[in-house]
């Protein structure tokens, strides 16, 4: 597996350098770059103004770091970056949206229905939660401390704690 990281914000938007406010709003974004997925900041001054292309993105504020954490991105929002992963074919892709799925299972957003074996690879299909529709993921065998660090990184990118998202 190629090693998947993506920073946490620098507090500053990518288009200006201009650093932004405690309780700002911004968006978050990733874009493809020379290693895979990047994350970029905009402040909204600017991504309204120039649109720029992104892979995704969600709009954030910038927290207070002496505050605790508070979840920032709606299970609608996971559900649409689900979504926006399912025709990728890149193995880190295909690693980031595998544990996607074991988190919006935790959240009870998808549930497990059958496993099938398609061209060699291990294929679960899951019924979306609450729709009339069944999503396929390949499960790409990853290891606990694969699926940590990556668990991580996208609480990293997403600012969300995970462990406490199932509450």
């Amino acid at each position: 597996m190629a090693d998947w990281e993506i920073k946490k914000t620098l507090g500053q938007c990518s288009g200006t350098e201009r650093a932004f406010e405690i309780g700002e709003e911004y968006f978050a974004s990733l874009v493809e770059g020379e290693e895979g997925l990047e994350r970029v900041d905009f402040s909204a001054e600017y991504w309204n103004e120039h649109q720029p292309s992104v892979y995704c993105f969600w709009k954030t504020k910038l927290p207070n770091p002496e505050e605790k954490k508070k979840i920032f991105v709606s299970d609608e929002m996971l559900m649409a970056f689900f979504d926006r992963l399912a025709d990728e074919t890149e193995p880190e892709k295909i690693n980031f949206r595998f544990v996607l799925t074991l988190i919006l299972m935790r959240k009870r957003k998808l549930k497990y229905d059958s496993c099938t074996i398609d061209d060699g690879k291990e294929v679960w299909t899951l019924k979306v939660t609450g729709q009339d529709r069944y999503e396929k993921v390949i499960n790409p065998h990853l290891t606990e401390d694969q699926i940590e660090g990556l668990t991580g990184q996208m609480g990293q990118i997403l600012q969300m704690d995970f462990e406490d998202a199932a509450e």
